[in-house]
């Protein structure tokens, strides 16, 4: 079975001379919810933005469902790779919530009936078919946030990406987002500092420290390790308990 991501040895080095990654290796298996965590400056934004290539390795590998990402590959890359901003308004720029959804599939050549099926679907898999009239604007942060989702889910993508997904939520926008996730028959690599929210949604945890991948296992796992949070300056909030094992 092809994994839907594999890394070898990915090394980058900004314009600059500031190395981020020194050498990151990992694998996720289609299907798999998997969390990437880490202090500030880590290298978490500079990995991300390897997936679809809009960085270029240095040194070493990134491929995405067989396909290994090089110039060459970029179209085919980026529609396996659906990446959701922090700030959904980064990705809304629509006049509607409608056409912010076609705007990929129509780029990629859909028309008629069956853009206009994906787009229903999409919508529908976030819970956002009835807004699909609305400007984007007129719609709360959490609404906008499942909807940058949709956009990204219309392009039927190998594994989303989300960066900071639970940021700036109320509790039920969070709640919501996170039943929409779990619902989703794709792989999900999940960018977060909010560690109950990858307790909650990601069976699996990378820490990603210094430029390279400090730990690999199961979130409940690392998250009880006070040690290894610590020396990564990773913090539960006050009073959370990690349930027993």
């Amino acid at each position: 079975m092809v994994n839907s991501l594999e890394v070898r040895q990915l090394a980058y080095a900004y314009p600059d001379g500031t190395q981020a990654l020194f050498g990151v290796d990992l694998t996720i298996a289609r299907g798999e919810r998997v969390a990437l965590l880490g202090p500030n400056g880590a290298g978490k934004t500079t990995l991300v933005m390897h997936l679809n290539g809009i960085l270029t390795a240095g040194h070493g590998t990134v491929t995405v469902a067989g396909t290994p990402v090089r110039k060459d590959t970029l179209k085919e890359v980026r529609q396996r790779v659906g990446l959701v901003f922090q700030d959904p308004d980064d990705q809304l720029f629509m006049p509607t919530v409608r056409d912010d959804v076609a705007f990929g599939p129509a780029n990629a050549g859909l028309r008629g009936e069956e853009l206009d099926r994906v787009v229903k679907d999409a919508l529908e898999r976030v819970g956002m078919l009835e807004f699909a009239d609305r400007p984007p604007h007129h719609l709360s942060f959490g609404q906008r946030r499942r909807v940058a989702v949709a956009t990204v889910l219309a392009m039927a993508p190998e594994i989303l990406v989300l960066d900071e997904p639970s940021s700036n939520l109320d509790p039920a926008a969070r709640r919501e987002l996170a039943e929409i996730l779990r619902s989703l028959d794709v792989t999900v690599l999940m960018v977060t500092h909010d560690l109950p929210y990858a307790l909650e949604l990601c069976e699996r945890s990378l820490i990603l420290s210094g430029g390279v991948i400090a730990a690999d296992g199961p979130t409940r796992k690392l998250l009880a390790d006070t040690d290894l949070l610590a020396g990564h300056r990773l913090e539960l909030p006050y009073g959370f308990a990690i349930p027993a094992f």
